[in-house]
């Protein structure tokens, strides 16, 4: 089966926020996009405060968006040129189906 369009998916470190919607209000502007705070839990402890070591999870902002198969391998090369280094964890996802309710 072949996909027309993607859910990507990007945990932003809060340092980030405002360069990552400056970028993603650029580069995807079709669809738009949503963001909200978010909590990280992972084994690793690099580059966690002690609070955060403490509490088991760190605070991140999560992005995602829809993205047509074109468009996709444009904005993942455009976010790992701006961003590379930066620690934003991101994964794409089929969309099967959307619509308005």
């Amino acid at each position: 089966m072949t996909h027309s369009e993607y859910l990507l998916t990007l945990n932003v470190p809060p340092s980030l926020e405002e360069s990552v919607v400056d970028s993603l209000l650029l580069l995807e502007a079709e669809h738009g996009f949503s963001s909200f705070p978010i909590y990280a839990h992972h084994h690793e402890n690099k580059g966690l405060s002690l609070a955060e070591q403490v509490s088991g999870r760190q605070k991140k902002v999560r992005f995602q968006m829809y993205v047509d198969a074109n468009g996709l391998a444009k904005l993942l090369t455009q976010l790992k040129e701006d961003f590379s280094g930066a620690g934003i964890q991101y994964w794409v996802l089929p969309v099967i189906e959307k619509g308005l309710i």
